[in-house]
């Protein structure tokens, strides 16, 4: 597959129309509410202002965009609707449906992206936010997607340029957050290898000192290479996204997005990465039974294993003690796999030093992901509240409830209202072990320190 460089990425990020949306967006958003709307009516000239700049902008780049035309045309339709309407919320339906870059993955390629919306891990308002971003789509994971994962609506991309929304822990673009009137049928979700390996180089170095870690040699290779680590983690993303809705599942893992506890979010997230884990060990073990395998075989075996220490290290270094302890999901997804690897004795933390019995790890992480597809097979059959307390148990069997927790002791309204049992979750159910609570003082300026960073800055 051609890589594609045009635009220049240092020419596009420094071009004056470029500079002059970011401006212009960056303005907007001091006078725009939560809503996306701009309720003084004072401020509404100085908007239209900034809309024209806006669109004068878009309107001088779009032809290094050629793929996106129809996008570029919509959202400035959108723009001005918006100005002429009296920027009341935002509407940018009809520029979002025609944005479709799942399209067009091709390795190198530029998008422009321009919309009112909200960023997770960031602002929770639905104000206007401009991207520059180029698609990252190495052969190997071409034909990954060409095979046996399929997944039409993944697009890994990485930072070129970015508004303040972006400045951030955030890491995907998903079009759910474009302020809009109506729901259309999602086509595409977008997330941004480059700071998830950037987070990940930079948190797994320090770590490594901290817990005197030595590390295999192969494992090294992912903190002296930014471009590797990236392609890595677009290959775990891959197979993480598409299982959210693969498997034996009580209908939607997150229950139509329903209110549940904590710990089942957790369950989720984790057992799709423990697929990608799986799916992985497996790759490099069909590889290795090969009596002469291709060079290519051999480079898919080695981003494979590859795709395995970045699962356990991100969740077991950076997971766990990212976040505030206020339901935080993924940070007990983090705990759980260092728990289990601990209490099944492939990871050791003795004389304050961490080592792992690497031959053992791959089943053993396998088996945890078991015991989780086990759990989702007997929901099926199981009422709701049932499931509840089951995955209560598995979590709980590994990792120890705060003492004060109503779920610990069993004191539940098993009668009541769903709800009334999510209400009786602590906000930190399960708290930071000892070895966590030392490890996470020892990270935490680290940690912080991987707001807004991308590829660039690792």
């Amino acid at each position: 597959m051609t890589t594609v460089v045009e635009p220049v990425v240092s020419e596009l990020t420094q071009h004056p129309a470029w500079l002059r949306i970011k401006d212009a967006a960056t303005a907007l958003q001091t006078l725009q509410s939560a809503t996306g709307a701009v309720d003084d009516a004072a401020s509404h000239d100085r908007a239209a202002a900034l809309v024209g700049d806006l669109t004068a902008g878009i309107a001088e780049l779009a032809p290094l965009f050629p793929h996106d035309a129809g996008y570029l045309d919509a959202v400035r339709v959108d723009f001005d609707r918006w100005a002429t309407d009296g920027f009341g919320e935002p509407d940018f339906h009809d520029s979002l449906v025609a944005f479709q870059p799942q399209l067009d993955r091709v390795d190198g390629l530029t998008h422009l992206i321009v919309f009112p919306m909200y960023t997770q891990n960031g602002s929770r308002s639905r104000l206007v936010e401009a991207v520059l971003v180029q698609v990252i789509w190495p052969d190997f994971v071409a034909d990954l997607e060409a095979s046996e994962f399929s997944n039409k609506l993944f697009v890994p991309i990485r930072f070129l340029d970015f508004t303040a929304g972006y400045d951030t822990n955030s890491a995907v673009l998903f079009p759910e957050t474009v302020a809009m009137r109506q729901l259309p049928t999602f086509t595409w979700g977008a997330i941004f290898a480059d700071r998830e390996a950037a987070r990940f180089r930079r948190v797994v170095r320090a770590a490594v000192e901290v817990t005197k870690l030595d590390l295999p040699a192969e494992a090294a290779e992912l903190l002296d290479d930014q471009s590797l680590t990236e392609e890595t983690f677009v290959m775990w993303d891959l197979i993480h996204d598409r299982t959210h809705m693969r498997g034996d599942l009580p209908f939607d893992p997150f229950m139509i997005k329903q209110r549940m506890p904590f710990f089942l979010y957790s369950l989720e997230e984790l057992r799709c990465d423990l697929t990608a884990f799986r799916e992985a060990s497996a790759i490099d073990r069909r590889v290795a039974a090969l009596s002469e395998p291709s060079a290519d075989d051999v480079a898919l075996a080695h981003h494979a294993r590859l795709v395995q220490y970045c699962v356990i290290f991100d969740r077991i270094f950076r997971f766990a003690i990212t976040g505030s302890r206020v339901r935080n999901y993924d940070g007990l997804g983090g705990q759980l796999l260092f728990a289990w690897l601990h209490q099944h004795h492939v990871l050791h933390w003795t004389d304050t030093r961490l080592a792992f019995d690497w031959e053992q790890v791959p089943d053993c992480v396998n088996a945890l992901g078991a015991e989780i597809e086990q759990l989702y097979w007997r929901s099926i059959d199981r009422p709701k509240i049932a499931h509840w307390l089951a995955a209560y148990e598995l979590v709980a069997g590994t990792l120890e409830p705060h003492p004060a927790s109503a779920w610990k002791a069993g004191d539940l309204p098993l009668t009541g209202l769903p709800r009334e049992l999510t209400d009786k979750v602590l906000d930190d159910e399960f708290p930071l072990s000892m070895f966590y609570e030392a490890f996470e003082k020892k990270m935490r300026d680290v940690i912080a320190s991987t707001s807004g960073i991308t590829g660039v800055d690792a």
